[in-house]
C-alpha cells in the first residue's frame, strides 16, 4: 500500500515538472559576455551561436554557448553546419562542459528579428527539443546605453495552430489568437558563481569612468530614430501590400459568389423548364465547374509578424523620445536654477 502511494505520488511530481511552464531563463554572465562579443564583433552582420545549459523545471539554465561559423554561399551550410554543432558539442563532452542543446542566440538590428525564418528555426528545435528559447541581443541599442538582450519562445496557441498550416481569419478568430500572441518574452536572470561575485565587488571600487560610460551622456539620437522611422515606413510599405492582397481576395471572392449564383438562378430556370417536359432535373451544384472552386485564402502569418515588428518599432521610438525628453527637461531645470542663483 505504501508502496503504491509513494509511486503515484512520484507519478505526479513527475508529470507536475513536466507541465510545469517555463517562468525563467537563467544565464551565466561568461556565456552573456560571450554572447555580446561575437554579435559585436560582426555587426552590423547578423550571426546566431547554440545555447548549451540544462532544463530544470520551470527554470531553464544556459551555462555556455558557441557561435556559428559564417559560411560563403557556394558552401553546403546545412551539412556542415551539422557537422560542426556535432564535433563541438563532442569536444565539450570530452571537457565535462554542458553539451545540451537549449536554444540558440542571435544578432538583430533595431529589433528587426520578427520573421517567418525565426518561426521556422523555432520549430525545428521543437522537433528535437521540447523546450528551448531564442536570446536576441541587438548591438544597437545596445549602443544606446542599454544591455538589449531578451530571450522569446513560441507561445503553445501559435504552434499549434502552425502545425496545421491554417492561418485563415476564420481560424485565428475560433482560437482567439491575434498578433500580440506569437511570442513569448521569458525574464532573464543573471547568474554568476560567488567567485567571480566576489572578484567584481572588489573590482567595482577602483573601476575607472570608461568612454562607454561618456557615451552613454550622449543626448544625440538622431542616428538611432532616423534608422528606427526608416525600417518604420519600410514596414508600413509590406504592411500594405499585405493588405492589397486580401483586398483582391475579397473581390474575387464576391465576384465568384456573384457568378455562383447567376449559374443557379440559370440552372433552376432550366430544371423548370425541364420539369415542365417531364425530365428530370439536372443537379444544382457542379463540382466540375471552375465557379465552385473555393478559393485559397492568404495567410495571416506574415502580416502579424509585420504588424508585431511595427509595434516593436514603435515602442522603441517612444521609449527614446521620452528619456530623451526628460533628460533635456533636466537639464532646463538645471540651467534656470543656476540663473536663478546668479
Amino acid at each position: 500500500m505504501a508502496a503504491n502511494m509513494a509511486r503515484s505520488f512520484l507519478q505526479v511530481a513527475a508529470t507536475e515538472e513536466v507541465a510545469s511552464p517555463l517562468r525563467v531563463v537563467q544565464i551565466e554572465g561568461l556565456a552573456i559576455l560571450k554572447i555580446i562579443k561575437h554579435c559585436k564583433e560582426f555587426s552590423p552582420a547578423l550571426v546566431t551561436g547554440q545555447l548549451l545549459g540544462l532544463d530544470v523545471g520551470s527554470v531553464l539554465e544556459v551555462t555556455n554557448c558557441f557561435p556559428f561559423p559564417i559560411r560563403e554561399e557556394d558552401e553546403e551550410i546545412e551539412a556542415e553546419g551539422a557537422n560542426y554543432q556535432l564535433e563541438m558539442m563532442r569536444c565539450l563532452r570530452e571537457v565535462n562542459v554542458d553539451n545540451n542543446t537549449v536554444g540558440w542566440y542571435q544578432s538583430t538590428l533595431f529589433g528587426s528579428y520578427q520573421t517567418v525564418e525565426l518561426i521556422e528555426t523555432f520549430m525545428n528545435y521543437q522537433e528535437n527539443i521540447k523546450r528551448c528559447v531564442c536570446i536576441i541581443y541587438d548591438p544597437s541599442r545596445s549602443n544606446q546605453g542599454v544591455l538589449a538582450l531578451k530571450a522569446l519562445k513560441l507561445s503553445d496557441a501559435f504552434m499549434e495552430l502552425h502545425r496545421k498550416k491554417n492561418f485563415t481569419g476564420e481560424t485565428l478568430r475560433e482560437k482567439n489568437l491575434s498578433w500580440v500572441d506569437i511570442f513569448e518574452e521569458i525574464p532573464i536572470k543573471v547568474s554568476n558563481s560567488a567567485l567571480i561575485s566576489a572578484f567584481m565587488t572588489e573590482l567595482e571600487a577602483d573601476t575607472p569612468v570608461t568612454q562607454c560610460d561618456y557615451d552613454r551622456l550622449q543626448l544625440s539620437t538622431g542616428p538611432f530614430m532616423e534608422r528606427n522611422m526608416e525600417f518604420l515606413i519600410e514596414c508600413m510599405d509590406d504592411l500594405s501590400m499585405e493588405q492589397q492582397k486580401f483586398q483582391f481576395y475579397y473581390r474575387s471572392l464576391s465576384r465568384q459568389q456573384s457568378q455562383q449564383q447567376a449559374w443557379l438562378q440559370k440552372r433552376r430556370a432550366e430544371n423548370a423548364a425541364r420539369k415542365a417536359s417531364g425530365e428530370d432535373p439536372l443537379p444544382e451544384e457542379d463540382a466540375a465547374n471552375p465557379i465552385f472552386k473555393p478559393l485559397p485564402e492568404p495567410s495571416r502569418l506574415e502580416s502579424f509578424l509585420i504588424t508585431n515588428q511595427i509595434s516593436n518599432y514603435c515602442n522603441q521610438i517612444n521609449g527614446y523620445v521620452t528619456v530623451s525628453c526628460m533628460i533635456m527637461s533636466c537639464f532646463y531645470f538645471s540651467f534656470s536654477s543656476m540663473k536663478i542663483c546668479v
